[in-house]
């Protein structure tokens, strides 16, 4: 069996891809890769991928599927990973080798001793293009080098929440909790962190700067006009991630408390995307937005709505909405997300 599966989502990326492969190929027969070329029509990414297969035959797995977005093509590699630990790499990043090296040499550790830990964290990096300062993100608050569980953690920062680049879950638990990325959307990294996190038990975090998170195409779905555009795809996650979880039947109240906090980042990134957006028809779906948690759960309306980020958006009138959006921008600064 693997150690690690890798799943490397690919549409149209080969002008990208082979460095985040190449970055990953070092883990040696550990690991495994799983590239799921996700139905690519405009360039030979299909050819790169079978290349790969051919040329580490142990390693590398290719696997062509019709277009089903990037929800679809995680599912895939889920699918079809042998390792004990799964980690989704997007195909325009890549890993540090120093702290990739680290990463396997601690998991290796655990395998051995026969403790499998359910999620292993690190930090990540936005490499951001023209930025000459490379923002690191860490698990601020999280033990370090130690496996704790969600009871050891002190205190949530407001701003903090795990993205799909800290992440390595262990392969089985992702299966027991059924979980299954939606087809055609975007903005499903943050279903593919949440889902789990009740069945975590255990946790061990590396203060090493693991992934390298790429930003500065003008494409990429984090792009803001990017996101307005697809506005209707960050709100069908956002309801999905409310109606997958009800956060009062999550036992552990540190793990409950977190839980609500990335929640609540979310349901402001799609709120502030349809302030910012300016539309009539997406400051509607704004108050829709809002109306819908009023409807589904009462209690959680009332817990976010009364946050002071979630009173800060919903300040009335053109002068309330530049409250809003300035906001949003020195939370931007502070937290140190795109």
């Amino acid at each position: 069996m693997k150690l690690l599966s890798f799943a490397i989502p690919c549409y149209n990326s080969a002008a990208y891809m082979e460095k985040c492969i190449d970055s990953i190929l070092i883990g040696g027969e550990d690991i495994e890769i799983i590239i799921v070329d996700d139905g690519s029509t405009k360039d030979n990414t299909a050819e790169i991928a079978d290349r790969y297969a051919a040329q580490y035959p142990n390693i590398v797995k290719a696997i062509h599927q019709e277009n089903g977005g990037h929800g679809e093509a995680v599912n895939t590699g889920l699918r079809n990973a042998t390792g004990l630990y799964f980690k989704v790499v997007d195909s325009d990043d890549w890993v540090d080798p120093d702290a990739y090296k680290a990463m396997l040499s601690t998991i290796r550790s655990f395998v051995e001793k026969d403790e499998l830990i359910d999620m292993f964290l690190a930090n990540y990096v936005y490499e951001k293009e023209g930025a000459k300062h490379k923002k690191v993100m860490r698990q601020t608050g999280f033990p370090v080098n130690r496996v704790f569980t969600w009871s050891d953690v002190r205190r949530f920062h407001k701003g903090h929440y795990i993205l799909m680049h800290s992440v390595i879950y262990r392969t089985q638990m992702l299966r027991d909790c059924k979980l299954e990325l939606p087809k055609h959307t975007f903005y499903v990294d943050n279903i593919y962190v949440y889902k789990p996190l009740p069945y975590v038990k255990s946790i061990y975090y590396m203060d090493v700067d693991f992934y390298r998170y790429f930003i500065g195409r003008d494409d990429q779905s984090v792009n803001e006009a990017v996101m307005i555009s697809r506005i209707d795809q960050q709100l069908r996650v956002n309801k999905i991630m409310i109606e997958d979880v009800d956060l009062t039947k999550v036992r552990n109240l540190k793990c409950r408390k977190y839980m609500f906090n990335y929640l609540e980042i979310i349901t402001i990134v799609s709120t502030i995307m349809l302030i910012k957006s300016g539309t009539e028809e997406n400051l509607q779906k704004k108050k829709d937005l809002w109306e819908y948690i009023k409807n589904y759960d009462i209690r959680l309306y009332r817990k976010l709505r009364k946050g002071i980020m979630g009173t800060t958006m919903n300040l009335p009138g053109k002068g309330g909405r530049k409250i809003s959006v300035a906001a949003y921008r020195i939370s931007q600064k502070v937290v140190g997300f795109n």
